[in-house]
């Protein structure tokens, strides 16, 4: 814990270049109008002039809190409030013998992002042993796999998306030529009617990815226990079609809400966030990148505005 909070306090104090995440719904930290050195004097008759996003002089309303120590802090931030924020100190410097003043100006900027949490799914693959690439019990054995998982896992809101199957004849050292299933699946929180598990949340990316990652569990445990079923059953004839050991493989996907997008080069801090899509970019979907878009001035752009001009030859 005592690391965080020196990365923490590391944020507030502002350090050239520093870039700031908020995550969507949830308060700014608290920005501060000086540096560290000058924290540890006395300051004279110091003044805060705070200018926001689109060049807007700040003052303290129902989002956005001032203290009068200069002391900045946005709450329930949201992708508008992305951007810019820089902070203008004056103070005075009074020479003691002469009464002589003189007026100090510092600026301080602090680049803020609004984030969320990328969406999760899985893709799943598995393979099942068939006597024949003929026939119609490959698709029944297909689609009643389909149906026990969307079982499995409809209780938190997920389902089975994107399935396919290929036959294929696969020889396998001592054991001669087999047939089998490649059967391929995405899983994914938002089958229909999902909001209601939302609560009216907010923040649901943080409910449906809690969901999803139960429903991996649920699937691997399922075909944890087809294999379990095959081993102990060995001495009875075995059925033509079983689960093939060992053929589980799932990868997690991440995808942004429309708005918002990854960019490690842009923000390494925070390179596994959605973060709001810069001005001249936007994205339209769930992609997980912002795309290139000169005409647009705002942060959180979901389309690229086209130019009404017509242009006459």
């Amino acid at each position: 814990a005592m690391r965080a909070w020196v990365l923490l306090s590391a944020v507030l104090w502002c350090l050239p270049g520093e870039k700031i995440y908020v995550k969507l719904h949830q308060n700014s930290p608290v920005l501060i109008c000086m540096d560290f050195k000058l924290a540890k004097k006395e300051v004279v008759d110091p003044t805060y002039l705070w200018i926001g996003p689109n060049e807007k002089t700040l003052t303290g309303n129902n989002r956005i809190n001032i203290t009068k120590t200069g002391q900045l802090m946005v709450k329930d931030f949201l992708e508008p409030l992305s951007g810019l924020y820089t902070c203008t100190l004056s103070y005075k410097t009074v020479k003691a013998e002469t009464q002589e003043e003189k007026t100090v100006k510092k600026r301080y900027d602090f680049m803020v992002f609004a984030y969320r949490e990328p969406d999760y799914s899985y893709q799943m693959a598995v393979r099942f042993t068939t006597k024949s690439c003929i026939g119609r019990y490959n698709d029944m054995l297909f689609r009643v796999l389909k149906k026990i998982l969307d079982n499995l896992v409809s209780d938190l809101s997920c389902h089975v998306i994107e399935p396919s199957y290929k036959c294929h004849s696969v020889e396998i050292p001592e054991h001669g030529l087999i047939h089998e299933l490649f059967i391929a699946f995405q899983v994914n929180p938002f089958a229909p009617g999902w909001k209601g598990a939302c609560n009216g949340s907010a923040d649901c990316e943080d409910i449906t990815n809690h969901n999803i990652v139960q429903a991996r569990d649920r699937m691997e445990e399922f075909f944890r226990s087809q294999a379990y079923i095959f081993h102990h059953n060995f001495n009875k004839t075995l059925p033509a079609m079983h689960f093939v050991d060992h053929s589980f493989q799932v990868v997690r996907l991440d995808s942004c809400r429309p708005g918002f997008g990854k960019n490690e080069g842009l923000h390494s801090n925070c390179a596994s966030c959605c973060v709001v899509c810069s001005p001249g970019t936007f994205s339209p979907d769930v992609d997980v990148t912002c795309q290139t878009c000169i005409s647009v001035l705002i942060y959180g752009a979901k389309s690229c505005p086209t130019s009404n001009q017509q242009y006459e030859d």
